[in-house]
């Protein structure tokens, strides 16, 4: 059981990690070394060896392993990163690196994406160490760099060049998971992630002739590249369920007293009510335009013009993207991958899904568990390279009309602190029998 000290150990180290500013703004411009120090000096303080490990200078990753008390059993990897994405300070409340504490909640960015986790297992493994307990299976604990871009200076990285750090990891737990959803009518539902969608980062590039803008221009490059945007933002991409997405329609109407029509997948959605906020975006691939580049002066017809796409495809769906992407662009355009990533599906019958479930039930068992699948990617693709089926499991018990997912990247992020005492009580139980 969590003592009293790792209670007040996690809101310190949340508190103390904000206010170490790891803003990743893409491009390599980040610099998670201190966080990482941070990090490590926690550990060390645990009785632990961790290694600080780079690929860029500045850009550090902490990997320590606790040893369990069945050694013959497969190692569980438990990661969460260091980096954050930008924060504008004049549009938020508090600082977004204060690290405030005010009338029970933490404040500042990272304060839930993520970490809040990171602070969790710090806690943890040191309360641990004052009780002399342990896991029942290898722990490796990674805290990563990169994570909010490419992650090659992070879990890419440590998968590709540090390998025998993981060894025997079967299984991992990471962001984002185990979180209270309200669905406005007093239920409390807590979705366990066990899958996630692709990554497809896509650049268009169309080219045709350059000109004066007074002109007739057949071969403008901007109006092919408009024309295939176009298509792509209003193409209605067909229903694809994966198993992950099956067993959470099945459970969720099994909550709500529907019966689980799976080949009326929409009309059972709107039934749902608020709870479909957790499966709509990962019934289909989607592709959604977000930047545009073409020209210099306004009567000029540029020969390039240039676009991004946030693309994300379903476990099993990337070859239906790719062919629909061929044909939504068309002849005139062409596309390729800027980043890409693989779509990742975890079993819901698993023995470790259940030791989640168990223990959330515990701390809240006014709470149903239901799996779903993650919209968005995490560190789990990266370490998927080694074997290693990941789930999103990082647990917080939080109040009505407190909106987690609006506050991932968003301002005034903040976690409250009965929400950290809560993850820290859920993490031990899990960890120390999963």
């Amino acid at each position: 059981m969590a003592d009293a000290q790792a209670l007040e150990e996690v809101v310190t180290f949340t508190s103390d990690l904000i206010r170490i500013d790891t803003t990743n703004r893409g491009g390599g411009d980040c610099r998670e070394r201190p966080a990482a120090e941070y990090a490590a000096a926690q550990l060390s303080g645990a009785g632990l060896e961790p290694l600080l490990l780079e690929r860029t200078p500045g850009r550090t990753n902490v990997v320590a392993r606790v040893e369990g008390s069945e050694p013959s059993a497969p190692a569980l990897l438990v990661h969460g990163h260091l980096d954050v994405v930008p924060a504008q300070a004049e549009d938020w409340s508090v600082h977004p690196f204060s690290g405030e504490i005010r009338d029970g909640v933490v404040w500042g960015r990272g304060a839930v994406d993520m970490k809040n986790m990171d602070a969790m297992i710090l806690a943890v493994v040191r309360g641990w160490a004052r009780q002399g307990l342990r896991p029942r299976r290898d722990v490796v604990i990674a805290f990563t760099a990169d994570e909010e871009a490419s992650a090659e200076d992070g879990s890419g990285f440590l998968a590709d060049r540090h390998a025998e750090l993981f060894e025997g990891c079967t299984e991992a737990i990471g962001e984002s998971g185990a979180y209270t959803f309200h669905d406005g009518s007093g239920r409390q539902i807590y979705p366990i992630a066990a899958g996630e969608r692709g990554t497809a980062w896509l650049r268009l590039t169309a080219r045709g002739r350059a000109g004066h803008g007074s002109r007739v221009n057949k071969d403008n490059a901007v109006t092919r590249l408009a024309a295939a945007v176009a298509r792509i933002g209003a193409h209605e991409w067909p229903l694809r369920l994966t198993p992950t997405v099956r067993a959470a329609l099945t459970e969720l109407a099994d909550l709500y007293g529907l019966e689980p029509d799976l080949d009326n997948v929409d009309a059972l959605l709107d039934k749902l009510g608020p709870a479909a906020s957790l499966v709509e975006a990962t019934v289909r691939n989607s592709a959604n335009p977000t930047m545009f580049d073409a020209g210099y002066k306004i009567n000029v017809i540029p020969g390039e013009a240039v676009a991004r796409v946030d693309g994300r495809y379903l476990p099993g769906g990337e070859e239906e993207f790719r062919t629909t992407l061929d044909r939504l662009t068309g002849p005139e355009v062409d596309w390729e991958f800027e980043h890409h990533e693989v779509a990742l599906s975890a079993p819901v019958d698993s023995p470790t899904f259940a030791s989640m479930r168990a223990a959330v039930e515990e701390f809240a068992p006014e709470g149903h568990v239901v799996p779903y699948c993650m919209a968005g990617g995490t560190d789990a693709k990266q370490f998927s390279r080694l074997g290693v089926t990941g789930y999103g499991f990082s647990p917080l018990k939080l109040p009505e009309g407190f909106d987690y997912h609006h506050l991932f990247h968003g301002v005034d992020e903040r976690v409250p602190v009965e929400a950290l005492h809560f993850g820290v009580r859920v993490l031990d139980r899990f960890l120390r029998s999963a």
